[in-house]
């Protein structure tokens, strides 16, 4: 029989969560590797066994933000109305990840707790992500409602659109009571936009007003 595994996926995962839970708690200065190991109960050792550092465990997390996205849209079930069930991974699966882990969303999707070379390095979990996206956006080309964008662009439309809903709901800008209908109504528009306009149209309505 093979060696078992001193530091398993189990303590993998439950250091992400303590981390996670720490920097909602009290903020990213006053993570450490001590602190996540304490709260698990494990050693440091276990920390720099499974994550090199504690540079190695915020990238975990920002990876971890995009294998929970990936994996809730790829279980979202489908039906034959793509433009609805675009709307619905949108509020099922992006808002949804955004309320449950706020945490992971600030430091996967924005970012914004971490340097440009960190964030680097979870790219790949992002774009596997991404794909998803894209997997339901390409239902929608392939109706004809996606109008003369790129899935890639109009990729980037949607998760822009996910993202500042996501930020404005978190920061709590939004009337209590009404963040679902808000999300469906304003991604039900960018969706609907994708049929009926080109990606230029308000640029070229702009241009006729100036002439």
């Amino acid at each position: 029989m093979g060696r078992p595994k001193e530091h398993d996926e189990w303590t993998a995962a439950a250091l992400l969560v303590a981390a996670e839970r720490i920097v909602l708690a009290d903020g990213l200065d006053r993570l450490s590797v001590r602190r996540v190991a304490d709260e698990v109960g494990t050693t440091t050792r276990a920390v720099y066994s499974l994550f090199g550092s504690k540079d190695g465990l915020l990238v975990a997390l920002g990876a971890r933000a995009f294998e929970l996205l990936g994996e809730a849209i790829t279980a979202l079930a489908t039906t034959d109305d793509p433009a609805l069930d675009l709307v619905e991974a949108g509020v099922a699966v992006f808002r949804r990840f955004a309320i449950e882990h706020p945490t992971l969303f600030r430091i996967g999707v924005q970012r914004t707790l971490l340097s440009p070379d960190l964030a680097g390095q979870f790219r790949a979990a992002a774009r596997t992500a991404f794909a998803g996206l894209e997997a339901r956006l390409s239902r929608l080309e392939n109706a004809g409602l996606l109008g003369p964008r790129t899935v890639g662009d109009a990729a980037c439309e949607f998760h822009a659109l996910c993202e500042g809903l996501a930020a404005i709901e978190l920061r709590g800008l939004m009337t209590p009571g009404e963040e679902i209908r808000i999300w469906r109504d304003a991604l039900a528009a960018l969706v609907t936009g994708f049929a009926v306009s080109g990606p230029c149209t308000s640029a070229v309505m702009a241009d006729k007003r100036r002439s």
